[in-house]
């Protein structure tokens, strides 16, 4: 049987996930972190409208035709796997009775 090694606390390094990011990714304004960052956003946009579309006890289909798409766009859009333009976002969210706003910051 193997021994194993105990390992203090003084031998462990506590990380932020910021921290962890940075190393991990790499620091903003690095490529395969701000594609990371665009893509978790997205995702949540995406985890958004699922949410409020079944709050309002609406199908796919039914919120496509409210907005003039297919169900197929809507199901996309809700895994996060379709490009959305603008356009289309605004359309969902009117259409779910929510409001949305764009932040724009500079870092």
């Amino acid at each position: 049987m193997l021994e194993q090694e105990k390992i203090s606390p003084d031998d462990l390094q506590i990380y932020s996930l910021e921290e962890t990011k940075d190393i991990v990714l790499g620091r903003r304004g690095v490529l395969t972190r701000e594609v990371y960052e665009a893509e978790l956003k997205l995702e949540l946009v995406a985890e958004k409208i699922r949410t409020l579309r079944k709050q309002r006890n609406l199908s796919q289909s039914e919120l496509g035709e409210l907005i003039g798409v297919k169900k197929s766009q809507i199901s996309k859009i809700e895994k996060g796997t379709q490009n959305i333009t603008i356009e289309t976002l605004l359309k969902v969210f009117e259409a779910l009775q929510a409001n949305i706003s764009l932040k724009i910051e500079v870092y």
